[in-house]
């Protein structure tokens, strides 16, 4: 094996276990459980939100240049500042880092131990994050050599053994495609890896450059071969979660998505189906934080251009991470909804157009009212999950083409793209190239 294949595994499964956490453990499970059947649509809509969009997201930040700050200054001076912060706080200290501890002790330690505390659990899980965060060149390789091989392996076993011999047969389910489809959909945006790809992008490239690969195409295509390595893992990996769970036998629709997946381990691994989920757990989950602790340190150092050090920025992290975790998975999933339904169109607008327009629109309007317009729908779905609208409000939104299946943005940004772009054409007087 030579020297840029070792890497490529290296940093593909890197990536692989950046972006699988908590959520990405819990969701297939507990989607599958609700679908019946309709398994494979399923896992094609969670795999749209969950691991093609992520690609993208990657492939955007380098296409673009070498961080997600590349990226927003493509597009308009104040995007990356403003739109990245949002998507540090929601990938950060506000929803995906106290996820991963509080699943840690939910499904990892508290069947074991039941007297257990969560909030000694916490502390605990956070100063191992700290300790391995600390020095950020580190943390890829951390990751890559030692801990995501560990953790492929747990649960190929407990997919391949379900697979091989399933629990029960498929779960009644009153769904149909069409719902199944918008509920994988849905659900991959709890995986919060659209997000966390335009940050996590950065540290990819990092160490790619550390390892040796400084220049554009060499650096590019051990990225993106990282990431389709990646993506192929998630993919088995998701497609095994949701399968388990259409045939896990659980008769209650509102089982605790925790508890789903610790019935799912105990029936097909036996006695040891809780030790073996509770490792796969607390390395899904510890991988997980590392990078995201490490990736809010940096990116909140370079915005205040070194103003707020790393170190003080990733030990705050951890601080109000590990309070927040004691909330619990399901309280914080909940909370987390609503905010993702506001973030991720307007992310995902930034990263379709850019990946396959950048280069033949080079001014940055079609960009900016793409982006606008998704955002006014992303305020419209943000208000309808806190329940702020009337039921004619809703009803009137509803004639928004593809609104009801969270894709009301699609529609209006496209046509502000798109017709911005026949208007002013390519626009070489404001070339993206030019807001560097």
């Amino acid at each position: 094996m030579n020297k840029q294949t070792r890497d490529i595994i290296t940093i593909g499964f890197a990536l692989f276990a950046m972006f699988f956490g908590a959520g990405n453990l819990l969701l297939p499970p507990y989607i599958g459980l609700q679908i019946g059947d309709h398994v494979w649509i399923t896992i094609l809509a969670f795999g749209l939100t969950g691991i093609l969009l992520p690609f993208l997201g990657i492939l955007s930040v380098v296409k673009a240049g070498e961080k997600f700050e590349d990226l927003g200054a493509k597009i308009h001076p104040l995007l990356s500042p403003i739109l990245g912060s949002a998507i540090m706080l929601c990938i950060g200290p506000l929803i995906a880092i106290p996820r991963t501890a509080a699943t840690t002790y939910e499904v990892g330690i508290l069947p074991s131990f039941p007297e257990s505390s969560p909030i000694i659990t916490s502390i605990v899980f956070f100063i191992a994050a700290w300790l391995l965060t600390i020095r950020p060149s580190r943390v890829v390789d951390i990751i890559g050599n030692i801990l995501t091989p560990l953790l492929i392996i747990m649960l190929f076993l407990l997919i391949l053994i379900g697979i091989v011999s399933p629990i029960a047969g498929y779960s009644d389910s009153a769904l149909e495609r069409g719902p199944s489809f918008t509920l994988g959909f849905i659900e991959g945006y709890q995986t919060l890896d659209v997000l966390a790809s335009v940050i996590f992008a950065g540290i990819i490239i990092a160490a790619a450059k550390v390892k040796g690969y400084d220049n554009t195409r060499s650096k590019m295509r051990v990225v993106i071969t990282a990431g389709v390595l990646s993506s192929i893992f998630l993919f088995i990996i998701y497609g095994g979660l949701i399968y388990l769970g259409a045939t896990s036998g659980a008769s209650d629709p509102d089982i605790k998505r925790s508890e789903l997946l610790m019935n799912i381990s105990h029936s097909i691994l036996g006695p040891y189906g809780n030790l073996g989920i509770a490792i796969a757990i607390a390395l899904a989950c510890l991988t997980t934080a590392i990078a995201l602790v490490s990736a809010f340190g940096t990116f909140f150092s370079s915005l205040s251009k070194g103003k707020l050090s790393y170190t003080l920025l990733v030990t705050v992290c951890c601080i109000f991470s590990c309070i927040l975790s004691i909330t619990g998975v399901d309280n914080i999933i909940a909370f987390a909804y609503p905010i993702l339904s506001f973030v991720y169109p307007i992310a995902i607008t930034l990263v379709l157009y850019f990946v396959f327009f950048n280069s033949k629109v080079t001014n940055r309007l079609p960009y900016i009212l793409a982006l606008l317009a998704s955002s006014v729908v992303a305020v419209f779905y943000l208000l309808k999950n806190l329940s702020l609208l009337s039921e004619s409000s809703l009803e009137a939104l509803n004639h928004i083409p593809l609104f009801q299946y969270e894709l009301g943005w699609v529609i209006p940004s496209a046509l502000f793209f798109f017709g911005t772009w026949a208007i002013s054409g390519s626009g070489k007087q404001k070339e993206l190239s030019e807001l560097r």
